[in-house]
């Protein structure tokens, strides 16, 4: 969906930009430098896209005011072009306006409390004691198990589930596919087999979470799976039982974080990766693509490291041997500086 055309002045105007150009050209919608031609907006930050920039077509470019020099079209001055981008684009192509009303197919328990101005689609089903909030919108096939909240202006795309016993903040958007309070991985170990461990905790989501398609969040098992305010997960991202993300952190696709682990505030994980169980993961980490985790992490910083699999005796001996290289070094080191004095 798009809005009507905006003027470049009042863009400008409106997201702090320095305008170098015609005030009175318009754009519509936004595209890549490549792509962009009359009423498109386009962005420049990376420089591997410099020829794209010198031969776009676009109606305007957010842009550094120090690439300024090579923009044939009009430019839109700002220290942060991405972030500017973003903001315009959301202008540009809003969310569908709501449709308040409950489909003929939907499935409404009688005792679930749905505000005003409320979508539900067809085929949605909502529980026992669920409470959805002012402004929501339901999609297709979504199911919101009972005891469950979706607070206000929150969407939950197609065949989203909400299993039971969850909270979700306001203005957050689930993708297609997410499973939401589904039963933590926890067995008992008999001589008869695996004997079931009850999962009775909730899941927490704050204000403004945004969770990818097909991911998958577990209940807590006894205390709650918590998610904070601001989060970001990719696709397929699944956090299992007791979980904790601190807010503003944001999930690449894929990624793995094992029960009870605690991830801090504005922490981002590239994709693929898995950390281990009962960690702690301290404020503002990078954590590289394809990397594992495996103690607590104590200081902020960029963390980056994953070796293939092989048999346990042998991963051991090649662990020893790299934790004595510093040693080695400096042994090697030692001995140069003698062969040298002689």
């Amino acid at each position: 969906m798009a809005r009507s055309a905006i003027r470049l002045g009042e863009l400008a105007a409106e997201f702090g930009c320095e305008l170098v150009g015609d005030p009175q050209v318009t754009v519509s919608r936004v595209a890549t430098l490549s792509d962009a031609h009359s009423g498109g907006l386009s962005f420049f930050v990376n420089k591997a896209y410099r020829d794209q920039l010198r031969s776009t077509s676009a109606a305007a470019v957010l842009l550094r005011p120090a690439d300024a020099g090579d923009c044939p079209v009009n430019a839109l001055l700002v220290e942060d072009p991405y972030l500017a981008f973003a903001k315009i684009a959301g202008l540009l192509h809003p969310q569908p306006d709501l449709v308040a009303g409950t489909h003929a197919s939907a499935v409404i328990s009688p005792s679930a409390t749905i505000a005003a101005n409320v979508q539900l689609s067809a085929h949605s089903t909502i529980g026992d004691d669920v409470t959805i909030e002012a402004d929501v919108f339901v999609g297709p096939g979504v199911v919101i198990g009972p005891r469950c909240r979706i607070g206000k202006a929150s969407r939950l795309l197609a065949n989203v589930t909400i299993v039971q016993d969850a909270e979700i903040g306001e203005r957050c958007i689930i993708h297609p596919g997410a499973v939401i309070g589904s039963d933590g991985f926890g067995n008992a170990q008999s001589d008869k087999g695996w004997v079931k461990v009850p999962q009775v905790g909730r899941v927490l989501i704050g204000n403004d979470v945004e969770i990818g398609a097909n991911s998958t969040i577990d209940r807590g098992a006894l205390d709650d799976t918590v998610i904070e305010d601001g989060v970001r997960l990719d696709n397929m991202v699944h956090l299992a039982h007791n979980v904790r993300i601190g807010q503003h952190s944001a999930l690449a696709a894929q990624n793995g974080i094992a029960g009870s682990t605690t991830i801090g505030k504005r922490c981002m994980f590239g994709g693929q990766v898995a950390i281990d169980g009962h960690l702690i993961i301290c404020d503002d980490v990078i954590v590289g693509g394809k990397s594992a985790l495996t103690k607590d992490v104590k200081e902020p910083g960029y963390y980056v490291g994953t070796f293939s699999a092989e048999k346990d005796k042998e991963w051991k001996r090649k662990v020893a041997r790299f934790r004595r290289l510093e040693s080695l070094v400096s042994r090697v080191r030692v001995l140069e500086k003698k062969a040298d004095d002689e």
